[in-house]
């Protein structure tokens, strides 16, 4: 299926996906399906479908989530990308019926998203892979707080917070940058000094609006 009417985002973590769905969904009175979107469905996963999805759904030591090793991290977030992507084409089979453009912060591959979209309705945004590291808690968001304040818990603070940031490191990987440099999609990098209605105006001549 061809998704004529959406309009798609992906990219690696920090380079403003989100922001840009939501201000370009109010510019154009369109749809924004902002980042996890596909948690609309969570309640209502069978584990075994959806491992990595309802690992976190399903979890009752969440220390159990911050003491993975960087190997165990990563494969749990390349099985929970793929979950996502098979969630988030459900719902837009569901949205792309209507007379109004889509703007979606996605976790839908580059592979996939040649094969449903076309070249000018896909924006790469990238942003340094060692921000996603230095940035993590820094972000007030109570999910991030919540995970930080879990690893000052730990009997070794220090050590477990490396461990945790080693984890972010893989999955921010300059590998997985370049993968989505040379993707052959428009991309946008991460600029401190543009503002966002300025960024909306790339993404209004990247996809032609």
């Amino acid at each position: 299926m061809k998704f004529d009417n959406v309009y798609f985002v992906n990219g690696t973590a920090y380079a403003g996906k989100s922001t840009l769905v939501k201000a370009m969904a109010k510019k154009y009175d369109g749809i924004a399906c902002e980042e996890n979107y596909h948690n609309s469905r969570l309640d209502g996963l069978d584990k075994h479908e959806f491992p990595g999805l309802t690992y976190t759904r399903d979890l009752v030591n969440w220390s159990d989530f911050i003491r993975r090793t960087p190997d165990e991290y990563e494969r749990w977030f390349n099985t929970t990308s793929i979950e996502c992507e098979i969630l988030e084409l459900q719902i837009l089979e569901e949205l792309a019926g209507q007379d109004r453009k889509i703007f979606v912060d996605t976790n839908v591959s580059v592979e996939t998203l040649k094969k449903i979209s076309d070249e000018d309705h896909v924006l790469i945004m990238l942003a340094d892979p060692e921000i996603s590291v230095k940035r993590f808690f820094e972000r007030p968001d109570r999910e991030k707080q919540f995970l930080y304040q879990l690893l000052l818990k730990e009997e070794n603070p220090k050590q477990a917070i490396e461990n945790f940031r080693n984890c972010l490191k893989r999955i921010n990987s300059q590998e997985r940058y370049d993968d989505f440099l040379n993707s052959g999609f428009h991309v946008i990098l991460r600029d401190e000094n543009r503002t966002i209605e300025e960024t909306c105006e790339l993404a209004k001549k990247f996809w032609k609006l």
